[in-house]
């Protein structure tokens, strides 16, 4: 069964608090339902159309439990308080 990665990109951070709070709250959620930091923070380069901004990998060993992780009632409520505190865009790819 392929892995599957969490791929979360920082368009904008509005409210630096909340994200932290965000972080405090999402950190135990998701390595309790098994994902591992594989990379967090600003892009060191970036090239085309891209944008220097955080960006965030983090590693399944499945689709089904990085969907999981998500819909967890641990994560949700790190999103509550996130709120409206950064703007972001998340993915989960399956691993090659």
């Amino acid at each position: 069964m392929p892995k599957a990665y969490w791929v979360s990109a920082y368009r904008a951070v509005r409210d630096a608090d909340k994200l932290a709070a965000y972080a405090k709250l999402a950190g135990p959620a998701i390595t309790g339902a098994g994902g591992r930091f594989l990379a967090r923070g600003e892009a060191t380069k970036v090239y085309e159309a891209g944008v220097k901004q955080r960006t965030v990998i983090i590693e399944f060993d499945s689709v089904e439990q990085a969907i999981a992780a998500h819909d967890s009632p641990g994560y949700k409520a790190a999103l509550d308080a996130l709120g409206d505190g950064a703007e972001r865009d998340l993915r989960i790819v399956e691993g090659a």
